[in-house]
């Protein structure tokens, strides 16, 4: 398999405009789960950009679970990402869910598939044959064998920029969201040499949640977190519940630095 540390022992770097993920770089993704407004994106990108992200998040296009939650602004969003690269220099990433979107991409850095979309085979392929690094996220039910198949396909088709992503998994726990597996990113890390990077809000749904489980993953060897942020979460669109606030989105940080330059050192 092309995603195998057998058929390539060393890690793979992702290179994303001025920024590299896996290879032993920290990559902290930031940003609000939907976009809502060209203000709101420009300064949660100021402001997540001081406190140490390397790429900016935003949602678009919203896939959710029920057809009258928000549905993201579309286009209209992806435009307002471009301005929000323009003015922080921040390369930008956001969800896919319709092969018939992907032409709006152009000038979007990263394309991620979400949980939902991992075995969506036909939007794998297409993704694989697209000139942009993917960001692949974990299935709600997903093994680590079935996520590595879905990479696969995108490798399959000649794109070898891909980036991994647990997002938590559904067991029968009803307090969080999700249930993160932490296992999964050293087990990923034998099997694959694709870089993995956690992200605690999504698997979480509790802000409160998202610092510690963040940690547990740096600590385990991830390439990065990935965190949504929120300048008023009590008001936000979508996934209020499980947004940092800026202060406390920087405190966070600040620790996560820290301890990923502590375990590099363990592992010199």
């Amino acid at each position: 398999m092309l995603v195998s540390r057998e058929n390539h022992p060393q890690d793979t770097v992702v290179k994303v405009n001025n920024t590299s993920v896996g290879g032993g770089n920290l990559t902290i993704i930031a940003g609000p789960c939907s976009v809502e407004s060209e203000e709101q994106i420009v300064s949660i990108a100021r402001a997540v950009k001081e406190n140490g992200a390397t790429i900016l998040r935003g949602g678009a296009f919203k896939p959710r679970t029920s057809p009258y939650s928000f549905q993201g602004l579309g286009k209209e969003a992806l435009n307002y990402l471009s301005i929000a690269r323009k003015e922080t220099g921040l390369p930008v990433i956001t969800e896919i869910t319709d092969i018939r979107e992907l032409d709006l991409f152009d000038d979007i850095d990263i394309v991620q598939v979400g949980a939902r979309n991992m075995q969506n085979f036909a939007l794998l392929k297409e993704v694989g044959r697209f000139n942009k690094p993917v960001l692949l996220k974990r299935g709600y039910a997903a093994t680590y064998e079935e996520l590595l198949y879905s990479a696969e396909y995108i490798m399959a088709e000649g794109n070898e920029n891909v980036i991994l992503c647990e997002r938590g998994i559904r067991t029968f726990e009803q307090y969080t969201r999700n249930t993160v597996d932490i296992a999964c990113v050293p087990v990923i890390k034998k099997m694959s040499h694709l870089p993995i990077l956690v992200d605690a809000s999504h698997g979480t749904g509790k802000h409160e949640l998202v610092e510690p489980l963040s940690l547990a993953a740096i600590a385990a060897g991830a390439d990065g977190i990935m965190v949504e942020v929120h300048d008023n979460p009590d008001e936000a669109l979508s996934d209020g519940s499980q947004s940092q606030m800026i202060g406390r989105y920087a405190a966070m940080t600040a620790k996560i630095k820290r301890l990923y330059e502590t375990m590099k050192e363990f592992e010199a």
